[in-house]
């Protein structure tokens, strides 16, 4: 079999979410399963680095599949292109070894959440950006996100009460940047738990607006209870940056 990673973008404002689901075919990788098994004439799975939430964006998605057929990469790269909506664009198409996995051998992701901190809107960028209008402290932002580095349990970070699988993580990085009216948070880590990237922000931002102390932190990891962290802030702010992996060699 022949596995062929592909590197994809997309602006996810109108879709489902990534993942491929029974109650919609409005999703990244429903569209993109179905040109594939068009061009390969035969049934492909895709797998996803990760799944990005319904509304969120990719500038370095990743993902791979396996077929039968020894494919041209960029024929392929350039069918996919053409037949894929412009919301949708495949950057890349390589072939890689038969045991590389996008989702299990990725190292790295890095998430970027965008915060319009004004009064006034942003119109040209507002399905990217989430509007705060209120008076952000960034050093006690940055104070706040420096208990969160680090391996911990992040279980207060996790949408799914239900998880039955570790929820512990390791966050190499957070940036926080004010670019002009616009405060980035940078998160860098081994990987992220469902929604985590945005309940980090959310608490983040309350840390900011004074509603939560940097020192309370800790607490909040220890808790492990969703309810002791702050809000999930919305998708449209959210874009998956990069994903890494320590050797993905070609076939």
């Amino acid at each position: 079999m022949a596995n062929y990673r592909l590197d994809l973008q997309y602006e996810g404002t109108r879709y489902d979410g990534w993942q491929k689901q029974g109650n919609t075919k409005n999703t990244i990788q429903g569209r993109l399963e179905t040109l594939l098994g068009e061009y390969c004439k035969e049934e492909i799975a895709l797998i996803g680095s990760g799944r990005t939430d319904a509304g969120a964006h990719a500038a370095g998605q990743v993902a791979n599949f396996h077929t039968t057929k020894k494919l041209d990469e960029e024929d392929l790269r350039d069918y996919l292109n053409d037949h894929l909506p412009g919301d949708i664009g495949v950057t890349k198409v390589q072939a890689v070894e038969e045991a590389f996995h996008a989702r299990h051998h990725a190292s790295q992701k890095v998430y970027v959440y965008r915060v319009w901190n004004s009064r006034v809107k942003n119109v040209l960028e507002g399905r990217y950006l989430f509007q705060s209008p209120e008076e952000l402290d960034l050093e006690q932002m940055k104070q706040a996100a420096a208990h969160l580095v680090g391996t911990h349990d992040f279980r207060s970070f996790c949408a799914n009460g239900r998880m039955k699988k570790s929820t512990v993580r390791t966050v190499f990085s957070i940036d926080i940047q004010r670019i002009g009216e616009e405060v980035r948070l940078t998160f860098c880590g081994n990987g992220f738990l469902y929604n985590m990237v945005r309940m980090m922000a959310g608490t983040l931002l309350q840390v900011g607006e004074g509603k939560l102390l940097p020192e309370e932190m800790p607490s909040i990891l220890e808790q492990k209870n969703r309810q002791a962290a702050g809000v999930t802030l919305p998708a449209k702010g959210l874009l998956l940056q990069s994903v890494s992996y320590g050797d993905s060699p070609k076939s």
